[in-house]
């Protein structure tokens, strides 16, 4: 593995990872901006300020308790905190980079049934142990009409296919060349768009929007990320699903339920109409 890439958040200080971040940052601003509610929770990514558009009143970032930082580390934050401390701790914080107000298991969120109008999960699902359990947890603790909104590699790209190569040249012992050395953090597992999908299905989540982007091939200086920009443009034309990730909006749809109306029907009134009889005479 590549000494300079230790960690998702080591990788994120790359070239790459920093046009990743731009990138995804400016879908999580478009898809949130206008989605409205009272609480909202990002889970996972400190590094990327997901919610700074959306204007609910109640915010908070979690983090699992092993990717917890100790400058991260909020005073007084517990393993199952408070939710209206923790969103003082939140609001507090004005940074481009949000404080951590929850220290939490992304499978055991510590918020009841149908408590929450947004959660986020910025490659949240690849970097989990039981990914599909962690949506499960979210759509759980989702408001009917709620949307989760969800970030990940994809396998199907440039990067993907520069990481699944590596993994197997280091598996054969093939080190020549720099082919067995990791484009992406090695923690975690890709995670595929249609896969993904089939969750949506699986749980009552209806997808109301799909984004791919970064075409840029799996290169590691800023220099060449800049002379291969326009495979932003001709990617998204060309071959829009190969794109190095992945950004999925998704509802929370609960079947079979219907407004029901009044039990009584008004009764109208039978008026009689005069009838005229016809008389010969």
């Amino acid at each position: 593995m590549n000494d300079r890439i230790i960690s998702l958040t080591d990788w994120f200080q790359t070239p790459p990872g920093r046009y990743l971040l731009q990138w995804e940052q400016g879908q999580f601003d478009r898809s949130v901006v206008n989605l409205f509610g009272y609480n909202a929770l990002q889970l996972g990514l400190p590094e990327l300020h997901a919610l700074s558009a959306n204007r609910m009143p109640h915010r908070w970032l979690a983090l699992p308790e092993e990717m917890l930082n100790a400058e991260d580390m909020p005073t007084g934050a517990a393993s199952d905190p408070d939710p209206a401390a923790a969103t003082a701790t939140a609001e507090k914080s004005s940074s481009v980079t949000p404080r951590v107000a929850l220290v939490t298991n992304a499978a055991a969120l510590p918020f009841p049934e149908a408590s929450l109008d947004l959660v986020v999960l910025p490659h949240t699902l690849e970097l989990s142990a039981d990914p599909h359990h962690v949506l499960r947890e979210v759509e759980r603790v989702l408001v009917p009409e709620g949307r989760v909104v969800v970030a990940g590699f994809n396998p199907n790209s440039f990067w993907g296919l520069r990481q699944s190569r590596s993994r197997l040249m280091g598996r054969l012992g093939i080190s020549a060349l720099g082919l067995s050395e990791l484009y992406l953090p090695e923690a975690g597992e890709f995670i595929g768009p249609w896969r993904l999908r089939d969750w949506f299905r699986l749980l009552s989540f209806e997808v109301e929007s799909q984004h791919f982007g970064c075409y840029r091939p799996a290169v590691h200086s800023d220099k060449w990320l800049q002379r291969y920009a326009w495979m932003d443009r001709a990617g998204a034309r060309w071959w829009p699903i190969f794109g190095s990730v992945y950004f999925f909006v998704a509802v929370k749809r609960v079947r079979g339920v219907r407004l029901l109306g009044p039990a009584w029907r008004p009764r109208r009134a039978s008026g009689t109409a005069p009838v005229t009889i016809a008389n010969r005479r």
